[in-house]
C-alpha cells in the first residue's frame, strides 16, 4: 500500500465523530512505537515530521522508515508536513514523496497567508498532494515554533471563509485555547468551543485542525522531575476536550510533546537505576514501548479511531 492522502480519512472521521492521530516523529524508535500501536488498534494514521525533525533524521532517511512503517502494518499512513513556514520547504516535501503538507503562514497579515498558502497549495494540488493552512496562532514553544502568549491569536471565525475559497487549503488549523509544548498553562486549558461551533457553522463538512493538543500526563513530568529534571507547574490539555473536540468539526489532532515527554521519563528512568548501562537498546527499548502505550491509549481514549482503517 502506498501513502495516501488524508482526504478519505478526513471525510470518515467527519462523518464519524472522531479524530485522526498526527503524530510527530524524529527516529526509528517513535516510528515503530507509533505504528505498533496502530497496527494493533486498526487505526488510521498521520505521521508528520517538523521542519527541524526532516533536518535532524534526514528526509532520505524518514521516507524509508516510513516506508518500512507502511510495508509492517499495511495501514493508511499519510506523511505530513508540520508547520512548514515557506513556500521552498513545502515544495521540498511535495517533490520528496510526502502526501501531505501544512504552509503556516499564520505569522502574516491575513492577505499575505492567503496569498503564500494559495502558492502551495496550487503547487501540491497539481501533484496530488494535499494542504493543510493555518489561521489564528497558537502560544509555547516547539522546534521551529515560538509564540508567547502575548502574541497568541484566537481564529476569527469572520476570516475562515473567505481564507478557505481564495486558498483552496484542504483542511485549517485553528487556535482556540490550545498550546505548544509541554509548558502549557498556568492553570487548566479551557478550549473555544463557541469558536470552534461558529468554524463549523461556518464551514459545514470542512476538516479542522487541533495543533498543540498534548495533555502532558503527570506521571510522565514527575518521573523527569525526580531524575533530575526540571518541568514546574507543566499543563497541558484535558483529555475530555479533545475527545469532544473530535467529536466536531476536529478531523487531525496533533501530538508530539507526549511522546517526548514518554521516551524522555523512561530513558531517565532507566539509566537512573542503570548506571553502568551503555547499550542503546536496554534503554531505546523500554522507551519504544512507552510511546507505543501512551499512541494506544489516544488512539483508543481520545481520538476514537481504533478499528477506523
Amino acid at each position: 500500500m502506498p501513502l495516501v492522502t488524508t482526504t478519505e480519512m478526513f471525510k470518515k472521521a467527519y462523518e464519524g465523530g472522531y479524530a485522526i492521530g498526527a503524530f510527530n516523529v524524529n527516529n526509528m524508535e517513535i516510528v515503530q512505537g507509533i505504528t505498533e500501536a496502530a497496527k494493533e488498534e486498526n487505526a488510521p494514521l498521520i505521521l508528520q515530521v517538523s521542519a527541524g525533525a526532516r533536518k535532524y533524521a534526514n528526509h532520505t532517511y524518514l521516507m524509508k522508515l516510513v516506508e518500512a512503517a507502511i510495508e509492517e502494518t499495511n495501514l493508511p499512513i499519510a506523511l505530513h508536513l508540520d508547520h512548514g513556514d515557506s513556500f521552498e520547504i513545502c515544495k521540498a516535501c511535495i517533490d520528496g514523496g510526502f502526501s501531505s503538507v501544512m504552509i503556516d503562514g499564520s505569522h502574516l497579515p491575513f492577505e499575505e497567508n492567503i496569498k503564500l498558502t494559495k502558492q502551495v497549495v496550487e503547487y501540491a494540488h497539481e501533484r496530488g498532494v494535499v494542504v493543510e493552512g493555518e489561521l489564528g496562532r497558537l502560544a509555547g514553544v516547539e522546534d521551529d515554533v515560538n509564540v508567547s502568549e502575548e502574541d497568541a491569536i484566537y481564529t476569527d471565525p469572520d476570516e475562515v471563509e473567505e481564507f478557505v475559497e481564495k486558498t483552496g487549503v484542504d483542511s485549517l488549523a485553528i487556535a482556540i485555547g490550545t498550546s505548544h509544548g509541554a509548558y502549557k498553562f498556568k492553570g487548566a486549558a479551557k478550549l473555544r468551543f463557541d469558536i470552534l461551533e461558529e468554524i463549523q457553522r461556518r464551514l459545514p463538512g470542512f476538516p479542522i485542525v487541533l495543533h498543540g493538543a498534548s495533555s502532558v500526563p503527570q506521571e510522565f513530568v514527575e518521573t523527569i522531575n525526580k531524575y533530575g529534571g526540571n518541568m514546574p507547574g507543566a499543563k497541558g490539555v484535558p483529555e475530555e476536550m479533545l475527545r469532544k473536540a473530535a467529536s466536531m468539526a476536529v478531523c487531525k489532532i496533533n501530538i508530539d510533546s507526549d511522546l517526548r515527554l514518554a521516551m524522555t521519563a523512561t530513558i531517565r528512568k532507566f539509566m537512573a537505576e542503570n548506571p553502568e548501562m551503555f547499550d542503546p537498546r536496554q534503554y531505546l527499548g523500554p522507551a519504544r514501548q512507552a510511546i507505543k502505550e501512551i499512541v494506544r491509549h489516544k488512539i483508543v481514549n481520545v481520538l476514537g479511531c481504533n478499528n477506523k482503517a
